[in-house]
């Protein structure tokens, strides 16, 4: 199934127009890269899979990873369930150890369990909203390292506005804000420059938007109102 994944996503685009898109301002990222803050799995065997995975796909990992112990990093623009396929084997081939939120009930099976924990999923009650902000808040005040993967789109499809949950985490927990794009005309995983919530929510999310100038999604009409409005596309999905 894998294979036919990559097939699909290699012939959206012809050879050159890969070779004119991909970045020629990030830099290409590695594990070697990775300061000594930055949470690792410490694995030996992800980072070989996962390097072959991507170097089977065509994709590349660009950019920079800060050399610190937190962040709330941001997972854009997506678009499809395919978005996975790509940025779990990025993010193996680095070593860097990224959660993400699960519903607390897929824990239940122990083995299940014990496999979610280890790809970083951290059990989180939905239902309690106000306990997820909390809850997050107390693991980055608690000074273990962590980066967090978030989603504020919240949806695979066209949305007018983004969850503003991640800011107010950033901001409470202190920490900067990563964002993260996969662009699948240049083919890249990009890690982008971070943000430090100042309070100024108006001022920051700007900030954000425009790092994902030029990303290409997989499904481009379903881009959210935002990224449209950076990209100055003027349809949308409704």
């Amino acid at each position: 199934m894998t294979s036919k994944f990559f097939s699909r996503s290699k012939s959206v685009f012809s050879n050159d127009e890969h070779s004119k898109a991909r970045s020629t301002v990030l830099p290409t990222l590695s594990k070697k890269d990775l300061g000594n803050l930055v949470p690792k799995r410490g694995s030996r065997f992800a980072p070989v899979v996962g390097s072959w995975l991507l170097k089977t796909a065509g994709w590349h990992t660009v950019g920079d990873i800060p050399n610190i112990s937190q962040a709330v990093v941001l997972a854009l623009p997506h678009t499809s369930n395919i978005d996975g396929v790509y940025a779990i084997p990025a993010l193996f081939s680095l070593d860097v150890k990224i959660n993400i939120m699960g519903k607390h009930t897929l824990f239940k099976v122990p083995v299940l369990a014990q496999l979610l924990r280890w790809i970083g999923i951290i059990p989180i009650d939905r239902g309690n909203k106000g306990s997820v902000l909390q809850t997050s808040i107390d693991r980055f005040k608690s000074g273990e390292p962590l980066f967090l993967g978030l989603s504020p789109e919240g949806t695979r499809k066209y949305t007018e506005t983004w969850k503003t949950g991640f800011y107010y985490l950033a901001l409470s927990a202190n920490v900067p804000i990563l964002p993260v794009a996969l662009d699948y005309k240049a083919k890249e995983v990009r890690f982008l420059s971070p943000v430090y919530p100042t309070g100024d929510i108006e001022t920051d999310l700007p900030k954000v938007y425009a790092q994902y100038r030029g990303v290409v999604p997989r499904h481009p009409e379903r881009l959210s109102q935002p990224l449209q409005d950076v990209n100055d596309l003027g349809g949308s999905e409704s």
